[in-house]
């Protein structure tokens, strides 16, 4: 109720929910998740679900724990995937959103076909829902997203663009990464960040504005593009001065909004 209560004195009206326990999405929980939506007036966007087991968000272990490309948690997470939307679909919400992991670039890579059977299974069973999965930007370049969404056809893969991870994985410059995804990009994370500066971190994580994104030109792309959502805001830092720098993004990014 807190996290409702706080938003909408801060003037939001629409937020992501997040989640990575699973024993946590049952009915209950979504009955009193969307009353308190619904009481404080800040929309549910999308459901961000996370998974079980390990997940290191680096370029070492990474490949090997994130998302359900690593074949020894693909089935649990697939799973855990479904119950996700489930819940989600209990509140309401349409959109599902998370991190697939580390998508082969070469399609000849072994472990491509099972991955993209996976995908296409977790697609078709929110399809019947009327959901949509959307794949959080970051651990693949865009091109690879576009020749999976092509290959799998179900019309509900999607694009949460994330424009900060497309530079801290250094995959792509986000604005450009719209020439190839604008048409899939259903959300969008405002976040900011500086590229990798070695080859087994990511890059680091700033406040909107101090970083490598361009947000003028990815604010002006993204309605080139038709996209009319919200920009959800992420800073992932704590305490004191996340509030003050989510504070301050608002008005920044409201400011650029408006010279549109």
């Amino acid at each position: 109720m807190k996290k409702f209560a706080d938003a909408a004195a801060q003037g939001f009206r629409h937020c992501q929910l997040v989640s990575w326990q699973p024993r946590l999405w049952n009915e209950a929980n979504a009955d009193a998740i969307k009353s308190f939506s619904v009481e404080y007036g800040v929309e549910i966007t999308a459901f961000w679900c996370g998974w079980s087991g390990p997940r290191f968000w680096n370029f070492t272990e990474g490949p090997e724990t994130l998302g359900i490309v690593p074949a020894a948690y693909r089935g649990t997470r697939v799973g855990e995937l479904l119950d996700g939307a489930a819940f989600a679909y209990r509140l309401g919400v349409k959109d599902i959103v998370t991190h697939m992991g580390f998508i082969p670039e070469n399609l000849s890579d072994p472990n491509y076909p099972a991955v993209a059977a996976a995908v296409k299974a977790i697609a078709l069973e929110l399809k019947r829902n009327g959901q949509n999965l959307l794949f959080e930007t970051g651990q693949e370049t865009p091109i690879v997203l576009l020749r999976l969404f092509e290959e799998i056809n179900t019309g509900n893969l999607f694009v949460n663009l994330d424009p900060a991870n497309l530079i801290l994985y250094g995959k792509a410059n986000p604005v450009d990464a719209l020439d190839v995804l604008g048409g899939y990009v259903r959300g969008v994370h405002a976040k900011d960040g500086f590229y990798p500066t070695n080859g087994r971190e990511l890059g680091r994580e700033v406040k909107v504005g101090e970083g490598k994104v361009n947000f003028p030109a990815l604010i002006k792309g993204l309605k080139a593009c038709g996209f009319d959502g919200s920009l959800t805001i992420e800073r992932e830092i704590s305490g004191e001065q996340q509030l003050i720098d989510i504070r301050e993004t608002q008005a920044y990014l409201q400011s650029l909004i408006e010279q549109i």
